[in-house]
């Protein structure tokens, strides 16, 4: 570098770029976009700073750049803030209200299911299919292949009772299997297959998964009201740089001033007034007969 030359001020530049660039090489930027930087242009106060060897050019130079990063870490900021506001206003509020519902859905299935399901493991719950009930888990298996083969339409019908929880029989046309949707306060849908003890014991195990899913959703509920605490404190925050950015920028305006570069400079450019050529009047002829 030569001093008393431009050679500052360029590097000044390629300095300033290459934050940006390892910023994100690094992933390390603070905010999820940057915008390049190649259109900075020296303007003749500049100039005139910079050979004269003003030293208030040097910390205007600095100054530009602490501007920026802030005012990127400010907008990161207020991307996160607004974020977090969005959560409290809707996000969060509305996954509370839905895994409330789940919990007072599981929890009234469950008590239903316990109610109609015999102590003893190795007693068959009473199923019905139609007009009939069966208390053998063969002829309900064999019952709800029957029901399959007889049906003509994909649409839903209802088939009967297991358990406390009523069954619909559909077809899907997407999976192409049969479906069996047990309906409480909720609903579960139990694809199925061909064995007939395959079928009842996949009805079983979609009931034995409700107090499973019944915690699970009470622990997700439980993380959702902790995060709404935790995002309406974040929502609720101030950049805490704002009083450093606020200092340097007012700086930065005085610098401005002082260097008398608030004002663009301008080109005035004498340009001839535009002539309007104006067709000679035609000469008017006589005729004479």
């Amino acid at each position: 570098m030569t001093e008393g030359t431009f050679d500052a001020y360029l590097y000044q530049t390629i300095e300033n770029k290459q934050k940006y660039i390892s910023q994100i090489m690094t992933s390390k930027s603070p905010a999820r976009s940057v915008e390049d930087i190649d259109e900075v242009a020296l303007s003749y106060a500049e100039i005139k700073a910079l050979a004269t060897g003003n030293p208030h050019i040097k910390e205007k130079m600095d100054l530009d750049i602490q501007v920026s990063r802030l005012q990127l870490l400010k907008q990161s900021f207020l991307n996160q803030k607004y974020e977090m506001e969005d959560q409290v206003a809707k996000h969060l509020p509305a996954r509370i209200r839905e895994q409330e519902t789940w919990i007072t859905q599981y929890e009234a299935d469950i008590a239903q299911v316990k109610a109609h399901t015999p102590l003893d493991r190795e007693t068959f719950p009473v199923m019905q299919i139609g007009d009939h009930s069966y208390t053998e888990k063969k002829e309900a298996g064999q019952a709800i292949i029957d029901a399959c083969k007889a049906m003509k339409s994909p649409e839903p019908v209802l088939l009967g009772a297991y358990r406390g929880l009523s069954m619909e029989l559909s077809y899907s046309s997407v999976g192409q299997e049969f479906v069996i949707a047990l309906h409480g306060k909720g609903t579960y849908k139990v694809p199925l297959g061909t064995d007939i003890y395959g079928n009842i014991t996949r009805l079983d195990n979609k009931m034995n998964e409700l107090p499973d899913n019944l915690s699970r959703c009470r622990e997700q509920l439980e993380t959702a009201k902790s995060q709404l605490e935790t995002a309406k404190v974040e929502a609720q925050k101030e950049f805490p740089q704002e009083k450093e950015l606020a200092e340097k920028v007012a700086r930065l305006g005085e610098l401005n001033v002082l260097l008398d570069m608030d004002k663009k400079d301008r080109v005035v450019m004498e340009e001839e007034p535009e002539t309007e050529e104006i067709e000679p009047e035609r000469e008017k002829t006589a005729w004479v007969r």
